[in-house]
């Protein structure tokens, strides 16, 4: 075979710099465990100050959704998580996504054939088998045909797949950053398609060949592919190609038994980001399922992505499941909402609380500041701030509180004192709310909360509110809570 084709491959290889990839598959929404794996990619390639790769796996063409390779770029760009080479801004090692690359998969095939380290399989059971990893390669009488027998089956027409050969006997070790060194028998693999009848390859032949072609100098995946590593390796070492450095990462765990899985409704970024989760709340959260940072930083819990690049190890991955806990997310996406300006809050939040909120007369820049310290995720707000617009129906039993010393009969007592205080008012601020009522305690001898929780029930109809009964009526304007309080009063006046 004449070597000057491939020679032309690999001088066009970039070396010399740590080279990562992300390769999806079209198949879907981006969930938990890809985003991660994106993550740890990027970060190894950031932090080396190295490149990172995104490429489209698309061979498996039974299973692509529409709209998922764009749903795939949405997520990047949103995390983030940005590319130096891929099918939108090219590269040196292109195409960058595998169907446009099928040319290159059967000539390596045959290249392997040659060197002895593959066979072309005609079996009938070849077909159903192919992708299913269960074949006896003991039974398959192709392994050991003659190369005469074999030109007489390609002249014949007969259909193939093209198999891994491998090793009866020996061992093949394989090194994970992770999981350490790993020794299996060659005896307990077996012999794998390469390439399908349909001329496309195997998920893990492409894999291996791309890998290579593009310089790729470390591999994260999930721990799920341990059991094919030996025989990513065994193909390395039959093209006398370097090996890169795996890292496997365990899976991302709904439970102790269960991995996560979109059938049993765990979430998608997209999911989370529906949910009222921040981006950046869930990549610092996702980050430390199954990493944590080693030395000074060990005990620090929040990073920016910038801080991500500059204290990401591979050392710090874990060989144990990560289980996902949406309460230790909701604590993440708290933390980053408090941490936000008023006006990165009101950016965010603005259109949860027009959900709540379709009253154009109510100040959504007031109501923001309320909320931004109470909430987990974006999604509380509505049913949060709902009372804005229209005042719920209540019972009279939220007027009873303990603390306050408040009853029925005295927080009527009390409503019935606002009222000529607030119609007597020409100035309605926040402040002038403020002084109105503790004068009125004062000068009824009453402790503030006597006047205080009347007043916040009766504008809410709530038993608990964003703010107290000052914030609440200068939101409400004097109009809206003068007619929240007399309605109060009417309430609370026993029927003859």
């Amino acid at each position: 075979m004449d070597m000057t084709w491939f020679d032309e491959l690999e001088a066009k290889i970039p070396k010399g710099t740590v080279r990562t990839r992300f390769a999806p598959s079209p198949t879907g929404y981006m969930h938990v465990g890809n985003l991660r794996t994106a993550l740890y990619t990027w970060l190894i390639a950031r932090k080396a100050g190295g490149q990172f790769i995104f490429r489209l796996e698309d061979t498996d063409q039974t299973r692509q959704v529409e709209g998922a390779t764009e749903l795939i770029y949405r997520t990047m760009a949103e995390c983030g998580l940005t590319h130096d080479e891929g099918p939108d801004v090219g590269g040196p090692v292109g195409p960058y996504i595998q169907t446009q690359r099928r040319g290159l998969y059967g000539k390596f095939a045959e290249l392997l054939v040659e060197k002895g380290h593959a066979y072309y399989c005609f079996c009938e059971k070849a077909e159903s088998e192919e992708d299913s990893g269960d074949f006896d390669r003991a039974e398959d009488p192709c392994r050991c045909l003659s190369q005469q027998e074999v030109a007489a089956q390609l002249a014949a027409g007969k259909p193939y797949v093209i198999r891994q050969k491998i090793p009866h006997t020996g061992t093949t070790t394989f090194s994970d950053a992770s999981f350490g060194e790993i020794t299996v028998e060659n005896s307990t693999l077996d012999d794998q398609v390469l390439m399908k009848r349909d001329g496309l390859p195997t998920y893990n032949f492409a894999n291996v060949i791309d890998d290579h072609l593009m310089g790729i100098t470390h591999v994260v995946r999930g721990s799920e592919y341990l059991s094919s590593s030996p025989k990513y390796n065994l193909l390395y070492e039959a093209f006398g190609w370097e090996i890169p450095t795996y890292i496997h990462c365990s899976p991302v765990m709904r439970d102790a038994q269960h991995k996560m899985s979109k059938r049993h409704g765990d979430p998608s970024y997209e999911d989370l980001k529906a949910q009222g989760y921040l981006t950046e709340a869930i990549l610092n959260y996702v980050a430390l399922l199954g990493w944590s940072p080693r030395g000074e930083l060990a005990e620090q819990e929040f990073f920016t992505l910038e801080e991500l690049v500059q204290a990401f190890d591979i050392t710090g991955i874990s060989k144990s499941p990560a289980i996902f806990d949406l309460e230790k997310l909701n604590y993440f996406n708290s933390a980053y909402l408090k941490a936000l300006s008023p006006e990165a809050f009101l950016a965010v939040a603005e259109p949860y609380l027009k959900q709540g909120i379709t009253n154009p007369s109510i100040d959504l820049r007031l109501v923001a500041p309320l909320v931004q310290t109470r909430l987990n995720t974006l999604t509380e707000i509505p049913p949060m701030v709902d009372f804005f617009d229209r005042l719920p129906e209540y019972s009279n039993t939220l007027y009873l509180h303990k603390k306050m010393k408040t009853n029925e009969e005295n927080s009527l007592e009390a409503l019935q004192l606002v009222v000529p205080v607030f119609q007597a008012m020409t100035e309605w601020s926040f402040q002038a709310i403020h002084d109105a009522l503790l004068h009125l305690a004062e000068a009824q001898g009453l402790k503030n909360g006597r006047i205080m929780w009347p007043v916040r029930v009766a504008v809410s109809g709530k038993a608990t509110t964003p703010g107290g009964a000052v914030e609440l009526c200068h939101i409400l304007g004097k109009e809206e809570t003068l007619r929240r309080v007399q309605q109060g009063i009417r309430q609370l006046t026993p029927q003859a």
